[in-house]
């Protein structure tokens, strides 16, 4: 069976229990995180990783490789001439606006990856001190255009869904935001406490701090209110029509064996669905957002056709 078959044929393929691959996995798979530990992405895939350890029969093992606003899988991943299953890694959007941000891109998103399994999306919003003026998302964008270029938001870095969110907004309503990009949550929010920056657009890394009140939440980016923040507007409701949730999904290098691609999807799949790693999903209020590997790869064309609309808009470079 040719390689659109066997991963297509209306899903009914991959639906079907796991039929091991003769010799696969024989030793660890190495799942990179392009992220610091501590976040909610860390945290999502880290129990994803324990559940398909025990479906695999060997060890998931997490390695966390921050920087470069989340594409550190996608640069290993392509480095790879083919891939033999024991190397995947998390793909934020980020790894699809890069090669269109670049004028000497270094991966080809439709050639150089292998995709596995789409799992989830991402609760954004942006945060303030809890002691700051602002009292309502309206009132820290009045500030803000009041105040051109006096506003410092941090975000997961260039290119970041979080980043390219933030300058929508601005261009809608007239704003000059002052960009810091951080490797990770965790030095974002540390500016944010010190009084480096005066917001914070992330995902919920920052829920502890305005569940202990150090952060207002001043708005969030779903389609819908956050049921842990109900009382908490969406961007839609404040009257900007964006909704923005970063799905992802875990891929390979080019060229994974079929049925190497089949027994890692439905092992992650069987994960993804498991009680103790959808209460992880509940906590950081991530929805669970499944695909299989084909129409995984349908979605990331799609995604790049939609990015590279925003980019071309905003005439967002890296070099």
């Amino acid at each position: 069976m040719n390689r659109r078959t066997l991963l297509g044929a209306s899903g009914a393929l991959l639906a079907a229990p796991v039929v091991a691959q003769p010799g696969f996995p024989n030793r660890s798979i190495r799942l990179i995180v392009p992220w610091p530990p501590g976040g909610s992405t860390d945290g999502q895939l880290r129990a994803l990783a324990e559940v398909a350890t025990r479906h695999l029969g060997q060890p998931v093992i997490i390695e966390n490789r921050g920087g470069a606003a989340g594409t550190m899988a996608a640069q290993m991943m392509a480095a790879e001439q083919r891939g033999d299953g024991y190397l995947v890694g998390q793909l934020p959007v980020t790894a699809f606006r890069y090669p269109m941000m670049s004028s000497r891109p270094t991966w080809d998103p439709m050639r150089d990856f292998t995709y596995i399994i789409h799992l989830t999306g991402y609760l954004f919003g942006v945060v303030v001190k809890a002691d700051s003026p602002w009292q309502t998302w309206q009132q820290f964008l009045d500030y803000a255009k009041a105040n051109p270029g006096k506003v410092a938001y941090g975000s997961p870095g260039i290119g970041s869904t979080l980043h390219i969110t933030m300058e929508r907004i601005g261009a809608e309503r007239g704003i000059e935001f002052l960009h810091v990009p951080f490797r990770g949550g965790a030095d974002n929010a540390q500016s944010l406490l010190s009084g480096q920056t005066q917001a914070m657009a992330d995902s919920t890394s920052w829920a502890p701090l305005v569940d202990g009140g150090q952060f207002r939440l001043l708005v969030t980016w779903g389609a819908e209110r956050a049921k842990r923040y109900p009382n908490v507007p969406t961007l839609r409701e404040s009257g900007i029509d964006i909704v923005s949730a970063s799905p992802y999904g875990l891929a390979g290098p080019k060229g994974i064996d079929p049925g190497i691609v089949r027994v890692l999807h439905d092992a992650f799949k069987a994960a993804l669905h498991d009680p103790a790693h959808l209460a992880v999903l509940e906590r950081f209020d991530m929805p669970v957002v499944y695909m299989n590997s084909d129409d995984y790869r349908s979605s990331v064309q799609r995604t790049i056709e939609e990015e590279g609309a925003v980019i071309r808009r905003l005439n967002l470079r890296l070099n």
